[in-house]
């Protein structure tokens, strides 16, 4: 995109650009007096017909049809589960079956997939649990499954083309950044399999597109074009970040380039006049209501059509919370609850590590690793099997031997340990693991009823329970407070040394929000099996306002996406994807020595990430050359050079940079869309750099002529009477270099034919972790 109106493409005339229609007089607070051969010179062009651009045109067809090939071929192969299919095919028949499931990224992407499969008849009864289950054996129609992605990033190659045209960029530019994109082997690998990438690409390039466009317009506001393509720009945007929270950069991309152009609005000296507060106002909400507002009301949309489809119960249950899981069918929690009473003996379950509460007649030792004491009692643990040792009773505060009183939010209660006989308490003295938490262990009854009482008293709070409600096995999720001092009871994964037996550290944590703070009565073993209390009643399935599930899902996707932290062995820093120093395997069968290896096409990478570090120099080199009073480059270069292509490398930035930030699980495909905005930039470089000859400022006005001059003209027009053939060759040069890199690694792309070990070797350029190299 380009602020400078040279840059914008004018489907018209090449002759005779349309200027800004004229206002008379009467519709503007200023006296303008007409101009007779401006008014005519508009009613010339009125009458022109527009130019076709058939080499466009042309080149544009033949890329497409290229990119559906690429995209298409062999889309057969393999006819199993690859890399990441394990989850988005999975997620699509947990739609087609109706079965709530959990995922960290929003519904879009796989809500297209699940209409795929509606498409050709496919009733979900395939659940791809492991990669290399058959898919002709299962009866999946996995080739429709992964025509959708091909389909979008088969689209996105001449959605690249059009971005540079409508920039207004010479043909060789606008084939070069399309061809980058076009011979790439990472896009394709990307697109060809059930992932949600080429979603997510494909959408991020047509927000660049619409906004281009939009921006266009900016000289005819409030037009029915002008809110097309802002609305059409919102949109895109919706679909971006409804397929993953990535698509946040794209946000900040297109609000960086709102930004500026507010900016620039609110000049009183800009070219085409001050605005008012007033009209500057309608600008600001205008672009509010169709950058934020728009966007968000369809990211709403699909979560409802996310909760709409998604009605009974399913794997997801566990990730939300009781109240959420009464709005699903089915619901085993639910339907399984039972009131808990006093005295009845229960077992204690954590929410996330599955750890029952456990004790045993070991003591803590004296002295830890560390040097610190212990205060040497009994040892609560975190047991991960079922055990007498996870029992409970249960007592009230005044302990009246009372029997059938429910147990309720917010009560006072204490815990005995059934098989020693002691009582559970915390009390001031370090866990073991967590200097800053509190100790958890158990005494005996004579101390529990004596000095030490109020240690041993913990508050039941029922999450977003009412005051009052009764406390239920499983669907009862609760933090265990301690009263005095009021920390809540928690665990982690992290063995106890063997003192403990390796099991799970009990200890009490200060932070009372943290959700890893929730445990769950699992089950009441002093209930006879015969008893009235379990036997099911019918269950109405409740429903629950729509923010509001919303809100608590948003919750658990973020909570959940950032705690992706573990390592992977094809896990990556984002300092290694422009140089493409590591892929990551996707498929390998030992037969046939066929594998899929996610891996760019290295000399593109190369070639793109080298242009945006000469780019950088480009622009340091003009600013200092500025600064000792030398101007090398006309006003037409130097603005497009700051502004179109200057956007280009903010949407590379923006869509790469961040995830220096990011702490969790990283991978090459995160770089995609940064790619392909650094392909923008390389097209655009290729015209700066091989456009030598000075061009024709805007506003020349040619000798012996009384007609004004020739503006807003594109750059492709006003160099139409330069020699190209230097752009021309070494687009030729670089497209027989890409092609031929994107041709070598081929076979790791479409996971065919098999390679033989000198092969392999051949194609470990940077020591690559192919398979079968040996």
């Amino acid at each position: 995109m380009s602020s400078q109106t040279g840059s914008m493409r004018k489907r018209k005339d090449k002759d005779v650009s349309i200027p800004v229609k004229a206002k008379d007089a009467s519709s503007t607070s200023i006296a303008a007096p007409r101009d007779t051969e401006l008014d005519a010179l508009i009613k010339e062009n009125l009458s022109s017909k527009p130019a076709v651009e058939w080499d466009y045109r042309i080149a544009l067809s033949v890329i497409t049809l290229l990119a559906f090939v690429t995209r298409f071929w062999g889309i057969s192969h393999p006819n199993e589960v690859v890399f990441d299919e394990v989850h988005f095919g999975k997620f699509a028949s947990y739609y087609l079956e109706r079965t709530y499931f959990f995922d960290v990224h929003p519904p879009f992407g796989k809500l297209l997939f699940a209409l795929m499969g509606w498409f050709v008849g496919y009733d979900g009864h395939f659940h791809f649990e492991n990669i290399g289950d058959s898919y002709i054996n299962n009866k999946v129609p996995y080739v429709a499954f992964r025509a959708m992605p091909a389909f979008l990033g088969a689209l996105t190659v001449p959605v690249v083309f059009d971005i540079m045209w409508e920039s207004g960029y010479t043909l060789p530019a606008c084939i070069l950044s399309a061809c980058l994109v076009l011979f790439d082997n990472a896009h394709i690998g990307q697109t060809r399999l059930i992932l949600l990438d080429a979603t997510l690409v494909f959408a991020m390039a047509c927000s660049l597109l619409c906004y281009i466009k939009f921006y266009k317009l900016r000289h005819e506001p409030f037009g029915r074009k002008w809110w097309k393509w802002l609305l059409l720009t919102g949109f895109a945007l919706s679909c971006v970040i409804s397929t993953k929270y990535v698509g946040l950069f794209a946000f900040v991309t297109i609000g960086s380039a709102v930004a500026i152009d507010l900016w620039d609005l609110l000049d009183v000296n800009r070219r085409q006049g001050a605005l008012s507060l007033i009209d500057f106002g309608k600008h600001f909400a205008a672009r509010a209501i169709g950058l934020i507002i728009v966007p968000f009301l369809f990211y709403l949309f699909w979560f409802q059509v996310h909760f709409s489809i998604l009605s009974r119960s399913g794997p997801g249950d566990d990730f939300m919370s009781p109240e959420f899981q009464e709005t699903l069918s089915d619901n085993v929690m639910t339907a399984n609850a039972v009131t808990i009473d006093y005295y009845d003996n229960i077992q204690i379950k954590h929410k996330e590590t599955h750890g029952f509460l456990h004790s045993h007649p070991d003591k803590y030792p004296l002295r830890y690793d560390d040097g610190r004491v212990s205060s040497q009692g009994q040892q609560v643990t975190g047991y991960p099997y079922a055990d007498a040792n996870n029992h409970w009773q249960i007592i009230p505060l005044n302990n009246d031997n009372v029997m059938g009183h429910h147990v309720k939010n917010n009560e006072l209660v204490r815990l005995r340990h059934v098989v020693t006989n002691t009582m559970l308490l915390s009390h001031d003295v370090a866990s073991p693991y967590y200097p800053t938490n509190q100790e958890f262990t158990t005494i005996p009854l004579e101390e529990a009823y004596g000095d030490r009482l109020n240690d041993t008293l913990f508050e039941i709070r029922i999450e977003n329970g009412k005051p009052g409600q009764e406390f239920k096995s499983l669907s009862g999720q609760f933090k265990l407070i301690h009263n005095p001092s009021k920390v809540a009871m928690w665990t982690h994964t992290t063995p106890l040394p063997d003192w403990a037996f390796k099991q799970q550290e009990i200890n009490g944590n200060k932070n009372l929000a943290q959700s890893s703070n929730i445990w769950f009565v699992d089950e009441i073993p002093s209930i006879p099996k015969d008893s009235e209390r379990l036997i099911k009643k019918e269950r109405k399935v409740k429903s629950v306002p729509f923010l509001k599930k919303w809100f608590e899902l948003q919750r658990a996707m973020f909570f959940h996406n950032n705690a992706l932290t573990s390592s992977h062995p094809y896990a990556s820093d984002p300092f290694v994807w422009p140089f493409l120093l590591r892929g990551v395997s996707f498929w390998t069968q030992n037969d046939t020595r066929q594998q899929i290896y996610f891996l760019g096409n290295p000399l593109g990478w190369w070639l793109a990430s080298s242009l945006l570090a000469v780019y950088a120099g480009i622009i340091a080199a003009d600013q200092l050359s500025l600064r000792r009073g030398v101007d090398a480059l006309d006003q037409r270069t130097r603005s497009r050079l700051y502004n179109s292509t200057g956007f280009f490398f903010l949407a590379w930035a923006m869509h790469y940079l961040p995830f220096y930030l990011m702490g969790r699980q990283l991978f090459l495909h995160h770089y995609l869309p940064a790619h392909l905005s650094s392909a923008l930039v390389t097209g655009a470089l290729l015209e700066f750099i091989f456009n030598v000859e000075p061009v024709i400022e805007d506003t020349t006005i040619a000798k012996g002529t009384k007609k004004p001059a020739r503006k807003h003209l594109p750059a492709r027009e006003k160099l139409a009477g330069q020699n190209l053939l230097t752009s021309w060759a070494a687009l030729g040069v670089i497209l027989a270099i890409v092609i031929g890199g994107w041709y070598f690694f081929l076979p790791l792309t479409y996971g065919y034919p098999g390679l033989t070990v000198p092969q392999v070797q051949a194609r470990k350029w940077l020591g690559y972790d192919l398979h079968f190299a040996k």
